[in-house]
């Protein structure tokens, strides 16, 4: 019993009185004996399982998997399930529901008798919502990533599934692609559980929990279908007990220093540019200072060491074999801070010392790596006062720098109006600039920014233009794509200002981003601006658009910042 009074879970289950009866009693028509109230953790397994969630559909498998670990070591599984986010299925887009999947994260965990937890993951967001939620509470946490799929097979050829998704319209118009190809495409692309196998934001945000040390070592690569995954879950449950018993706090983890070291990471993996806007929100849930400018700083001066689609040529099966991720930090160790811990218990040096790399094709070493400065880069200037990025490692070396006229789409319906009209004034030398696909306007900040060029010139054998817009791009995605511009469009942000035949300058190496007009031009503009009216008057979307900060903050609610801890005061009765 003295161990009970140091769980939190025995604030339920340990008493002898009228609330510990009920407590005890509903849950024991699950069948459960009398031992499992006196003194066991009980792990709560947080479940993003959702048919409609198709990366995800294999993890209420998992969850039975991880169960049977957690029993082996003692503990009291319970498994619950939390909103599910399916990037290819929900409209307008997942990122709208990110922070909602939060707090259902987070008030499920407070509200519940629960002493550790395990995260369930696998789509885009339900990495980033989850570990949120997570850490408004800080109990012990780890997080079991569901894997990516197997390589896409078109042809004879290896294919990135999201990553075709941006090609279907060249290959239509221009390589002549009928709907049979097409379909035969869409039958190979996805051909096994898991999420995508690119690395796109699914596999970045494994590859973030793993660098920020929330998973057992070379958690994030494992394919979802490989029988290493199913051990790692249970692995995985045997340790989360441990970590309750050692009160290893999701806080205790989630140091300045670890953040760094993700930043470091993720640049040397090539990740998505969605990385920047959920690390910045998981920081401001557990209290660490991170902002913009650090991921600059820390990161884009990082080598490319990983060869993967889109900023490269293999996939996320082949980088598991190669070694996975544990190789990538132990050949960016110079680079971090080693002596973190993580959800083992054993320091990212220990985790990740004498790791053997199997194909330098596809992990390639500091001193020769596939790109000398990878990362990513974050812009200054009068048209994103507040900041905006690129991903070097997915542009077009030629459009770095750049000056170009501005051809502006003043939302997506527009742009999908008129971006094919033959008669649309554009050539490759202009810039795309896309307004209203910001966290407040669209509303929810959609993967848009990368949108498809022009018939016309696909048809010339143009594949690339520089496009600007206060919108996300998929992490499956390449292009010279200035993206997060902030302040954003709907609120007044220069880049509502932005008008036809404007030119525009951006220059990466300076880390410039300027809209070439004069300030009293400018001044001009902004007082005859009109803000839009608002997309929602009732329910979660009217909070959302209310209380949403813009994209340098990861746009988080801001009611949501920080936490309010694991402790409940008032019982139900």
């Amino acid at each position: 019993m003295s161990n009970e009074k140091k769980l939190r879970s025995a604030g339920w289950f340990g008493k002898n009185d009228k609330m510990g009866f009920v407590h005890r009693s509903w849950l024991r028509n699950q069948g459960y004996p009398d031992d499992y109230f006196r003194g066991k953790p009980v792990i709560g397994i947080c479940n993003t399982w959702s048919e409609l969630t198709p990366c995800n559909g294999h993890l209420r498998d998992f969850a039975e998997i991880v169960k049977r670990g957690v029993a082996e070591a003692g503990g009291f599984p319970l498994e619950f399930p939390v909103t599910s986010l399916g990037e290819t299925i929900m409209r307008p887009t997942t990122m709208l529901f990110r922070n909602l999947a939060s707090m259902d994260v987070e008030e499920s965990i407070r509200a519940n008798p629960l002493d550790g937890i395990v995260l369930l993951t696998g789509c885009d967001k339900t990495t980033p919502s989850t570990v949120m939620g997570a850490c408004s509470v800080d109990l012990p946490t780890i997080v079991v990533p569901g894997g990516p799929m197997l390589n896409g097979r078109f042809r004879g050829e290896c294919v990135g599934s999201g990553s075709f998704n941006w090609l279907i319209k060249e290959k239509q118009a221009v390589e002549n692609y009928t709907d049979a190809d097409i379909l035969e495409m869409e039958i190979g692309a996805a051909r096994s559980q898991g999420h995508c196998m690119t690395m796109g934001t699914a596999s970045t945000m494994a590859c973030m929990v793993e660098a920020l040390g929330l998973t057992l070592p070379g958690a994030a690569a494992i394919p979802a279908v490989d029988a290493r995954k199913k051990v790692m879950a249970q692995l995985s449950g045997r340790r989360i007990v441990e970590m309750v018993k050692e009160d290893l706090t999701i806080s205790k983890i989630l140091t300045r220093e670890a953040f760094e070291n993700a930043i470091v990471i993720n640049a040397g993996v090539g990740g998505s540019t969605n990385f920047l806007i959920h690390l910045l929100a998981i920081a401001g849930r557990i209290g660490v200072e991170l902002n913009l400018e650090d991921f600059d700083e820390i990161g884009s001066k990082i080598p490319l060491l990983a060869n993967l689609k889109p900023s490269g040529h293999y996939l996320m099966e082949d980088f598991y074999y190669a070694g996975g991720l544990p190789v990538v930090i132990n050949e960016l160790k110079k680079y971090l801070h080693n002596p973190v811990i993580t959800v083992n218990g054993k320091t990212m040096e220990e985790n990740t010392r004498n790791t053997p790399c199997y194909n330098k094709e596809v992990i390639a070493t500091v001193d020769e790596p596939f790109q000398k400065e990878a990362g990513i880069a974050v812009l200054k200037g009068n048209l994103c006062e507040q900041g905006a990025i690129i991903k070097p490692s997915a542009a077009s070396a030629q459009l770095m720098k750049h000056r170009g006229r501005a051809v502006v789409f003043e939302s997506m319906e527009d742009y999908h109006h008129r971006i094919d009209d033959p008669d649309l004034d554009i050539d490759e030398t202009c810039v795309i600039v896309l307004k209203g696909v910001g966290p407040k306007g669209y509303p929810g900040m959609p993967e848009v920014g990368n949108v498809d060029l022009p018939e016309k010139l696909l048809r010339k054998g143009i594949h690339d233009m520089v496009r600007i817009s206060d919108g996300r791009m998929s992490g499956t995605a390449a292009g010279t794509v200035v993206l997060h511009v902030s302040p954003e469009s709907a609120i007044g942000g220069t880049l509502a200002l932005v008008q036809n035949g404007d030119m525009i300058e951006l220059d990466v190496k300076e880390r410039r981003l300027h809209l070439d007009i004069s300030d009293a031009e400018l001044q001009k503009r902004k007082a005859a601006w009109i803000a839009p009216e608002p997309l929602a008057v009732r329910g979660y979307v009217k909070l959302y658009i209310d209380h949403v900060q813009q994209a340098n903050l990861g746009a988080d609610l801001d009611i949501l910042r920080g936490g309010s801890g694991s402790e409940v005061t008032r019982d139900l009765h």
